[in-house]
């Protein structure tokens, strides 16, 4: 026979005689498998649905006319283009080829439902614009009520509707950012949808656009065109290039529906599956402990085993060959059926989005290659890699240890170890030191972050021993002897012990770096309000989403004409180019910006900005070499150019921005105007609640947002932090269960092996309460080890990854621990780990004593 047909035999023997062993590696390939599966079949189906659904709503446009002009900050993929004007309509109507054009006025506008709340909060897009008379260059298709035809009419996307509690011939409001009350008079469908995901869209006639929506009537987003019969839509392109201006240009339907895919492929997709992908990732790393823990304590049982074999004859590349295909076997079962639970779980995500309010584009699930064959190759891997080191020591079985009447686990933590272990560690830390205190490096900083895990991971037998010894003192005065003796079985074996927490370990660690990481930013969000807010009430748009549309450039002046209110100062943004980079700009009343919040030293003078002033936080102007008196040329969306002279630098720039303009020098190239923020200052003696009072009863004309305290605006910043970490722990949850997973298969591995042993305990009087206590807290002590271990490294990666964020960004981060949280997360563990022992708890009390005596 040959070596590899022995391996193959061997394999198949030993897998039907021990099945069971492998139950716990089987759920976590299957659990990996299934995350990565469903993670890549749910992407491929929404960006194939998404590409689907604009071809669909986009294919009656053969061209896009449009400014060439566009200026894009940080954070923004398309960026902003200039307005082009709309009285191009009558030339591109009559170019050859053309058979209908119409201007496309778009801009935000914020729907108000029945219940007086925000349609779609804000988070998606809420954008309104004029409704396009075409129907084959109109996206949106009428489904119930007609057109608008008169001012304060409206068309609404379906899906808003549904949202907002809204029917044809209700009355309601549409913040643009002003109050404009409206009357819905027809339903629309986005390419056979609802709407486009869950973005709002209010079309209005094409004269109420025009007044509401833009700065200058006869300027529009861009212009729609259709092609004549027999002309294609590079043709079509090609004779609009001829007679448009220079500053304007002609793309095709087709580059303009890929370019809108990109945006939500490239966006919102591409964030989503990665962080899906992601948590995938961490998944599968903490799978390999556990399948790795299996395979040691199996073939550490399989001792004399495979030394009779290599008696018989059988030689070390036949035993590991047996155990790899083992290995093999099992990656391959859990992986196909971890590829259908995955297409179920996309299958069962498609059907929740629309229960949670996010419309999953309707088709059946997208289903490639790459989505089948990549999670099956990796559940291979994971699974292969995981068993090599224990196939290998398998195969180093001397035949004498047939002899032994007894199995032998060599499981002191080595020399070796300790030296490779602390090595690590030193290595790690100097990286870290380096790349966060010394050269701001996020390299560096991620490379020692890399090798103290490494560190951790080496040294857990090291550290096991003198761990257990001291978590386990309070089961010394436990009554009875269980404590005790679990005590000493967590002893006895600290390379077992480590290699069976370091899956909890790797969970646990996780969870904490994101938990510090977060009370870390919410700590920095409080201390940038507390540092820079000097009013005593905000009125301001949440700092999370995109939805909404702003608040009225007219509250500020409104509220601060109340009595109780001594200044009242809005912020608007704007963006332009400032010497060739897009920056943000911040549109407000320079002069009163320092009553309202804290600058710092501020050399030159705010006051004496007008209309060619302009004020620049001292970083930038440090960077470019500026000091009052000097010049910088500023290149607006609307394509001028203007040289503005620096007239004061300022030192604080968290809430106030990097560059501030008046609003006098922001009104001939502005789009649609819109504050983000107010900062109100009340008079001496009036109390918070009286103005707070005042300034609502005011703001309850201009849409009714929110007057906050500095505290509570400060709390509402921090708002989207908690949603994150929320969805963060969901996605970690699966992690933890399979690191649980593992502790409950190594103990029930380890009851199988110690069965003799607990038998002998039975006999010698050992209750069956006792014997499941005992089991019950060794495998708290593994979890008290592992999730100790993961909240000292998911603190020291929190860290790294606080003061690597702030040497790249150059954002002041603060450091925050949240006890209370972390003690959750640790009592978690515990819990848990507790949980994880029940099974074999149960198993090894159901014992039969005289069987268990009588075992080898």
């Amino acid at each position: 026979m040959t070596a590899t047909g022995a391996s193959l035999r061997l394999s198949r023997t030993s897998l039907r005689a021990h099945r069971r062993r492998f139950a716990g590696t089987f759920t976590a390939v299957l659990l990996g498998v299934a995350f990565l599966t469903g993670t890549l079949v749910m992407g491929d189906t929404l960006r194939a649905s998404f590409d689907s659904l604009f071809a669909s709503a986009t294919g009656g446009t053969d061209a896009v006319v449009r400014s060439s002009d566009v200026v894009t900050v940080s954070g923004e993929a398309q960026g902003t283009r200039q307005p082009v004007r709309t009285d191009l309509v009558a030339r591109i109507e009559r170019t050859p080829g053309v058979a209908a054009a119409e201007p496309d006025i778009r801009g935000a506008g914020q729907l108000i439902g029945s219940d007086g709340e925000p349609v779609g909060g804000q988070g998606p897009p809420t954008v309104a614009g004029n409704w396009i008379q075409d129907r084959e260059l109109n996206p949106y298709r009428l489904a119930e009520g007609r057109a608008p035809a008169a001012s304060g009419e409206v068309v609404i996307n379906r899906g808003a509707a549904e949202a907002g509690g809204l029917r044809i011939g209700d009355a309601t409001v549409l913040r643009i950012p002003d109050p404009l009350r409206v009357t819905v008079v027809g339903l629309a469908a986005f390419g056979g949808e609802d709407g486009m995901g869950r973005t709002t869209f209010t079309a209005m006639t094409r004269a109420d656009a025009e007044k509401y929506l833009t700065p200058r009537p006869g300027e529009a987003a861009s212009i729609q065109v259709r092609a004549g019969p027999g002309t294609t839509q590079q043709e079509l392109v090609d004779a609009l290039g001829a007679v448009l201006p220079d500053d304007v240009e002609a793309i095709t339907g087709e580059q303009s529906t890929r370019e809108n895919q990109e945006m939500i492929s490239g966006q919102f997709l591409s964030l989503f599956t990665t962080l899906l992908l992601v948590f995938s990732g961490i998944v599968l790393f903490v799978a390999t402990f556990s399948i790795y823990n299996t395979f040691a304590i199996v073939i550490a049982q399989r001792t004399r085993e495979n030394a009779l074999l290599r008696a018989l004859g059988a030689t070390r590349r036949q035993i590991v060959g047996a155990t790899l295909v083992e290995a093999a076997v099992v990656a391959l079962a859990a992986s196909a059926a971890g590829l259908l639970v995955g297409i179920g779980i996309a299958a069962g995500l498609q059907a929740l989005f629309p229960a949670v309010g996010f419309p999953f584009p309707e088709g059946a699930l997208k289903v490639s290659g790459v989505s089948m064959l990549l999670p099956l190759a990796v559940g291979l891997l994971v699974c292969l890699g995981s068993a090599l080191m224990p196939a290998v020591r398998a195969g180093r079985t001397a035949p004498l240890a047939a002899l032994r009447e007894s199995t032998v686990e060599d499981s002191a933590a080595s020399r070796k170890r300790a030296y490779a272990g602390g090595t690590l560690a030193l290595t790690g830390i100097a990286a870290i030191l380096t790349g966060v205190l010394a050269v701001p490096s996020v390299t560096l900083a991620a490379t020692g972050a890399a090798l103290v895990l490494a560190a951790f991971v080496a040294l857990g037998p090291v550290a096991a021993g003198r761990a257990v010894r001291v978590m386990g003192r309070p089961l010394d005065r436990l009554p009875g002897v269980s404590g005790r003796l679990a005590k000493r079985n967590a002893l006895r074996s600290p390379r077992r012990t480590a290699a069976t927490a370091a899956a909890l370990m790797i969970g646990v660690a996780v969870v904490s770096l994101f938990t510090v990481f977060g009370a870390s930013l919410k700590a920095t969000m409080d201390e940038t309000v507390s540092r820079s807010f000097a009013g005593d009430v905000a009125v301001s748009t949440p700092a999370f989403g995109a939805g909404g549309s702003g608040l009225s450039p007219k509250l500020a002046p409104a509220i601060e004409a109340l009595p109780e209110v001594r200044t009242a100062v809005g912020l608007g943004r704007g963006v332009a180019e400032v010497d060739g980079a897009g920056r943000r700009l911040t549109v407000t009343d320079p002069a009163a910006l320092a009553d309202a919040f804290e600058l710092g030293e501020v050399r030159g003078s705010l006051s004496a900005l007008g209309t060619t002033g302009l004020a620049v936080a001292d970083t930038e102007a440090d960077e470019h070499g500026w000091r009052p008196g000097s010049t910088a040329e500023l290149t607006f969306t609307d394509g001028a150019r203007q040289t503005f002279t620096v007239r004061a630098v300022y030192e604080e720039s968290e809430l106030a921005g990097d560059y501030v303009v008046t609003r006098e020098a922001w009104a001939p190239h502005r789009g649609q105007d819109s504050d983000t923020l107010v900062s109100v200052t009340f008079e001496d003696g009036v109390s918070t609640a009286d103005g707070t009072a005042a300034v609502e009863r005011t703001a309850a004309d201009f849409g009714n947002p929110e007057a906050q305290t500095r505290d509570e605006y400060a709390r509402s910043a921090a708002g989207g932090i908690d949603m994150m970490l929320t969805l963060v722990y969901a996605l970690l949850a699966l992690a933890v269960v399979i690191a649980l997973l593992g502790i409950a298969n190594a103990l029930t591995l380890a009851v199988h092996e110690r069965t003799r042993e607990l038998g002998l305990l039975r006999a010698v009087g050992q209750t069956r309460s006792q014997l499941r206590s005992m089991v019950h807290w060794e495998s708290v002590l593994v979890a008290a080890f592992g999730t100790a271990g993961g909240l000292a490294l998911g603190g020291l990666l929190g860290w790294v990854l606080v003061e690597a964020s702030e040497g790249s960004g150059g954002t002041a981060f603060a450091f925050a621990v949240p006890p209370l949280q972390l003690a959750v997360v640790a009592a978690v563990g515990l819990v848990a780990g507790a949980l994880a022992g029940r099974r074999p708890a149960r198993r090894a009390a159901r014992l039969d004593v005289l069987r268990a005596i009588a075992a080898e």
